[in-house]
């Protein structure tokens, strides 16, 4: 099985937020116990946008491990059709086009989602599985 995570579930962790830390990284757990963790390049850039320059990304996901899954054509189209039916249904602009990036991604490229933005992916991409650390 597939699970595409999210960039909260890997914030919670690896700065051992004090709510949710011990909660994604069961969820990370039971994930990899079943298959492999992907994540897609905009989680990639979000997650390296806050690590401090000594942390290389790619050792930090390797530690973990969560290999690096690009968007490809088709899940960039459906992120931006799904974007575009959003705004027109009346969508808040406070969701941007990343977020469904990785819900598409999801959706198109893996089993499922870790993430703990569970009712706006959801509603945005129906039939995506997620899986949801703060559920627990």
């Amino acid at each position: 099985m597939i699970t595409a995570v999210d960039t909260s579930v890997l914030v919670d962790v690896l700065a051992r937020d004090p709510v949710f830390a011990e909660r994604s990284l069961a969820a990370i757990r039971a994930c990899l116990a079943t298959g492999t963790l992907i994540a897609c390049d905009v989680v990639w850039a979000e997650l390296a946008a806050g690590l401090p320059p000594a942390s290389p990304i790619d050792t930090v996901m390797a530690a973990i491990p969560v290999a690096f899954s690009p968007v490809s054509a088709a899940t960039a189209e459906r992120a931006g059709q799904t974007w575009s039916a959003y705004r027109q249904r009346g969508g808040l602009r406070d969701r941007v086009i990343a977020d469904f990036l990785v819900g598409a991604h999801a959706l198109l490229q893996a089993d499922r989602l870790l993430t703990r933005d569970a009712g706006f992916q959801r509603s945005a991409f129906a039939g995506l599985t997620i899986v949801d650390p703060s559920a627990a």
